[in-house]
């Protein structure tokens, strides 16, 4: 597909990866609706001609509504960057330094991240998709956001399991929606400069750097490429792309 052609839904776009590629989106041509819990960082880092609205994925009605809203804000609608992503890290079970108490990982920062990560993202699929086909819009197009950490990451058991299930959704919903010409991609990050990485230990980021072949983190730019070219290459489908400088946890 030509950029310029598109009418897509960019979640997460307050900041970070996500505002990268709306603002992308809009510069190449393309007609975007922009979604985000933090609706005064969209417009405080969006262009103005990018439609903006408060979108918290891990509400059910709140997806429903969005997508309806940005299918009658441009008049149509034929493809989603499913970005909107959380972090809640910590390990399984540990023992804590000082009382040697064993600690459980709480349930509640589990299934806050799959709400977001997992449910949230599928809802998104599920809605826009549905739109595409009630509407008979075709091609259209759906790129997903994974991690390198969906191999397995120390301290990450729930983004780990979010991720590897956007990877292989990515494959399933390619063959499901196949029938109404949606293709369906993904895109892994590894280690990218965002306001996440940014409240990192500065010594434990260059400690990661150092470990990257290319001798640096990512910047959005770079996923940016990615990106693109899932939505560019009417060949490519149901597969992954690892953006991480060639690293190896």
């Amino acid at each position: 597909m030509q950029l310029a052609d598109l009418k897509i839904i960019v979640t997460g776009a307050g900041n970070g990866m996500g505002a990268h590629f709306a603002t992308r989106l809009f510069e190449a041509g393309a007609q975007v609706c922009a979604g985000d819990i933090h609706d005064v960082a969209m417009a405080q880092n969006l262009p103005a001609g990018v439609h903006k609205r408060r979108l918290d994925v891990s509400v059910e009605s709140d997806v429903a509504d969005f997508v309806q809203w940005a299918h009658g804000e441009m008049g149509g609608l034929n493809g989603l960057v499913n970005n909107a992503g959380i972090i809640a890290d910590g390990l399984l079970v540990k023992k804590d330094r000082v009382t040697g108490e064993i600690v459980r990982f709480p349930t509640a920062k589990w299934q806050a991240l799959l709400g977001v990560n997992l449910t949230g993202a599928m809802w998104m699929v599920r809605e826009v998709v549905a739109k595409m086909a009630e509407t008979d819009q075709k091609p259209g197009v759906v790129v997903n956001m994974s991690s390198i950490a969906r191999h397995g990451n120390r301290g990450q058991s729930n983004y780990v399991a979010s991720k590897a299930a956007m990877a292989a959704n990515t494959v399933t919903w390619s063959r499901e929606f196949a029938p109404f010409g949606i293709r369906v991609c993904c895109v892994a990050p590894g280690v990218v400069q965002t306001p996440m990485t940014a409240g990192m230990n500065q010594k434990a980021l260059e400690a990661l750097a150092a470990t990257i072949p290319v001798g640096r983190v990512g910047q959005p730019e770079d996923l940016w490429l990615a990106v693109k070219f899932c939505l560019e290459c009417d060949y490519f489908n149901g597969r992954t792309i690892d953006v991480d400088g060639g690293i190896a946890f």
